[in-house]
């Protein structure tokens, strides 16, 4: 297990991750305003900062599109953004939870990189049906509309929608039956949950999203990986309470955390002073190397 930064807060087992998940996401917005920003320079190789979603998904050459996945109970399906990778051999499929901004230009993006990197990228909307007129993110009048209906959906509703989105998928002519998922902030708290409920998952990756609790890490059967931030003292004092238990299970937990780079450095690549972009260079190759050994 590589430890890149020491002196991780621990506390004692017990603590509500889905609380955790819920306390202020102001960071999100003003990491860039913490620390002076860079110019960066994009990489094909990496995914883009928010900045620059739209031009990425402009230019991309991969087939990306809209899909309704009927949601039993629902009249409204689930929303879901698919983008296939451009290979003849069938591929895993990677579903993609988004973070408390829900299913942003940012996250579709984010499904196009994977989709390059090999992997048949699935982003479900998960408040898709609950925003004015049964919308989704795109109903909803601002950004924090958008987070408001993000925290009224819980954990077991999410894991819900989650198993939906992941039976279509597997049945997709070109998916080759192995699946993982990766989230962000809310969306790590949910990926890490989610291996603890769903036995069939062969991988799961965390971006600087709360552990569970002990209680569910008893359940965990899935391999899994955590991305942090340095500066994010709140989702990173749940790390090792997470890896001590796990270690007892006997299961997987592999995490690094990256010095000097904030919450949300994936998405925010031009804060600070460029902690945050090397934090980048460092996660994404990880993660995939993460991938290919588990799918």
């Amino acid at each position: 297990m590589k430890r890149i930064l020491p002196g991780i807060i621990t506390l004692v087992l017990g603590y509500s991750p889905w609380v955790l998940s819920q306390e202020d996401h102001s960071a999100h917005m003003m990491e860039s305003k913490s620390k002076a920003a860079v110019a960066v320079q994009q990489d094909e190789k990496l995914p883009t900062g928010e900045e620059g979603a739209k031009a990425a998904l402009e230019k991309s050459p991969r087939h990306g599109e809209w899909v309704d996945i009927k949601y039993e109970g629902s009249e409204f399906p689930l929303r879901t953004w698919i983008v296939y990778p451009e290979k003849k051999e069938k591929a895993p499929v990677v579903i993609v939870i988004h973070e408390i901004y829900g299913a942003s230009d940012w996250i579709r993006a984010l499904a196009d990189q994977l989709a390059e990197d090999g992997y048949i990228a699935v982003a479900p909307d998960l408040i898709s049906g609950m925003g004015p007129n049964g919308g989704g993110t795109e109903s909803a009048a601002s950004r924090d509309d958008v987070v408001r209906l993000i925290r009224g959906l819980s954990a077991e509703e999410t894991y819900q929608r989650l198993n939906t989105v992941r039976s279509y998928a597997m049945q997709l002519p070109s998916a080759n039956g192995k699946t993982a998922t990766v989230g962000y902030c809310w969306g790590g708290s949910m990926s890490f949950g989610y291996a603890c409920v769903q036995p069939g998952l062969n991988a799961a990756i965390v971006y600087y999203g709360s552990s569970p609790a002990a209680d569910a890490l008893a359940k965990l059967n899935t391999p899994v990986l955590g991305l942090y931030g340095g500066d994010d003292a709140r989702v990173n004092a749940t790390i090792e309470p997470a890896s001590t238990e796990v270690k007892k299970l006997g299961k997987t937990y592999e995490h690094e955390i990256y010095e000097g780079a904030g919450h949300g450095f994936l998405r925010a690549q031009s804060g600070r002073e460029g902690a945050n972009l090397k934090a980048t260079q460092q996660a994404w190759p990880r993660m995939l190397s993460f991938l290919k050994k588990h799918l």
